[in-house]
This record gives C-alpha cells, structure tokens and sequence, in this order.
C-alpha cells in the first residue's frame, strides 16, 4: 500500500508549508513596519509584531503536523490520539483556507490547499487496522460458556 510515501510527501509539504508560512508573515511584518502607516487607530509596531508571532505560531503548528506525519510514516503506525485530533484540525483549517483562498488569492491557492487536505486526509484513513492485526484478535466464542466448537473442528476435551 502507498501509505508510507503518501505520508512522507504530506509532512515534506507540511514543513515547506510552515517554513514558507512564518517567511510570508515576517516580509508582511516588514511591510506593515516600514508603512507606519495604522489601521482604526492601532500602532503600527503592534500590528508587525503580532504579524510576527502570528506567523511564528502558524507556523510551529504546521511544522508539529509535519512531525506527526513524518514519525507515522517512519513507524508505519496511525498516529496516537493527540496527532489524530491534531492532524484533523490540520484538515480542518487547509479546507477553509482552500474556500477562502479562491476569491482571495486564487485556483492555483486553492489546488494547493486541496492537495495538502488530500495528503492528511489520506494519511488519516490509509492507517486503518492492518489485515493481520484484525486476524490476531481474539474471537470471542459462539457458545454462553465459551463450550462452542473449536476452530478447526476436532473434538473439544471433556
């Protein structure tokens, strides 16, 4: 199955993402600062430098969704609990992004942002249950006191 490359190509994007992300909003931080120009009354210096953190933390949040691929795809595992929750908000936010990106900036935006939601959402269903995990499970018996016919048909021992 595909899912190993599958989800090294999502967090590769994912961290070209956060990288590109945290750039984008520290060159807007810089415009806003050299601008001094303020918005409804707000300082300048205040609006790039929560440019900045904003950037900062989008692109933390990015890159630790890239890690959570990157360690699945390394392991072969489905991610635990917090990088399941944390990779479906990751969907979440891509698919609105993805809306709001095609008035704004554009289809190629959009592409984009559906493609990176393609690669998590992927990610996230293909690490299902393997066969043989699901054939190494215990079947529970047919019988009430767990007295029904063994599997394999030979008598059961009195």
């Amino acid at each position: 199955m595909a899912r190993r490359p599958v989800a090294w190509v999502g967090a590769i994007v994912l961290l070209v993402e956060a990288v590109g992300i945290a750039l984008l909003n520290w060159f807007l931080g810089l415009v806003v600062n050299k601008q001094d120009m303020s918005l409804a009354g707000l300082d300048p210096h205040a609006m790039s430098v929560s440019t900045w953190i904003a950037g900062g933390v989008f692109g933390l949040y990015l890159a630790l969704c890239g890690v959570v691929m990157a360690r699945s795809a390394i392991r072969d595992r489905a991610p635990g609990r917090f990088g399941r929750l944390l990779l479906i908000s990751a969907a979440v936010v891509h698919g609105l992004l993805g809306a709001f990106s095609v008035g704004l900036v554009g289809w190629p935006a959009f592409v984009f942002m559906m493609v990176v939601l393609g690669l998590i959402v992927l990610t996230l269903v293909a690490y299902d249950k393997k066969p043989e995990e699901v054939a190494d499970e215990p079947r529970a018996s047919s019988g009430a006191a767990g007295g029904g016919a063994p599997e394999n048909g030979a008598p059961q021992p009195a």
